[in-house]
């Protein structure tokens, strides 16, 4: 892995290069079919960015951190994980290179998979730290990932009026037969099987957008009483 991540890193991650989502890869820079180590040393960089972004960073985030990665990928790779992010945070990160880096070698599904994970690591305490969520939308932008699609994630994490229909890209004058062709259109977006390639343990994650357009979709139905 080259490029600004591999200058971050410049060192090997001990065991988690064994058996475990987060192992160190280089990206397909032909295919553009994203490993599961370059997402997961991807993700590791843009947690410690994010982490660092209200100036400080606290044993209870660390700790937040750890407990997310416990509950996702099991106690070994947290631990490494947890290490690995120690050391990400003492180092100065070039977010918008980093995030440039990504954005040209990571399929667009993966971005969306990697924005969503940001937004329910930072929000893990369940304390909204507005330094945090700036710096994921300016992630966002970096990795071209779309304003709707931003704004779609946004609401699954920090619900604003008429949140569902944010999640599922559309206003809410629309019609039923729009909102019905917006759910099918975003269902097929957020399926945990676009994200398959990057392994069971992040692909268990996807089920959370998945399920978060399901809802807002029944809620609408209800409200509307559409059948």
């Amino acid at each position: 892995m080259g490029g600004p991540i591999g200058g971050l890193l410049g060192f090997l991650v001990g065991s988690i290069i064994d058996n475990t989502s987060i192992s160190t890869s280089t990206y397909a820079s032909t295919t553009h079919r994203t490993t599961p180590g370059a997402f997961g040393m991807s993700l590791m960089v843009l947690v410690a960015a994010v982490m660092k972004a209200d100036g400080k960073v606290v044993k209870s985030e660390l700790n937040y951190v750890k407990q997310f990665f416990v509950s996702q990928f099991g106690y070994e790779t947290a631990g490494e994980a947890l290490m690995l992010l120690r050391d990400l945070i003492k180092k100065d990160i070039p977010v918008k290179d980093v995030c440039a880096q990504i954005g040209k070698n990571m399929d667009y599904s993966s971005r969306l998979q990697l924005l969503h994970l940001l937004f329910n690591i930072s929000l893990a305490d369940g304390i909204i730290h507005h330094s945090e969520i700036t710096a994921i939308e300016k992630m966002s932008g970096y990795l071209g990932i779309g304003s709707s699609d931003f704004v779609s994630i946004r609401n699954m994490f920090i619900p604003e009026t008429d949140s569902s229909y944010k999640i599922l890209e559309i206003d809410s004058s629309a019609s039923d037969e729009e909102v019905k062709k917006a759910y099918r259109r975003m269902a097929m977006k957020y399926h945990p099987d676009k994200v398959s390639h990057l392994g069971e343990d992040f692909k268990r994650t996807a089920d959370e957008k998945f399920k978060k357009v399901n809802e807002a979709y029944k809620k609408i139905k209800n409200e509307r009483n559409m059948t």
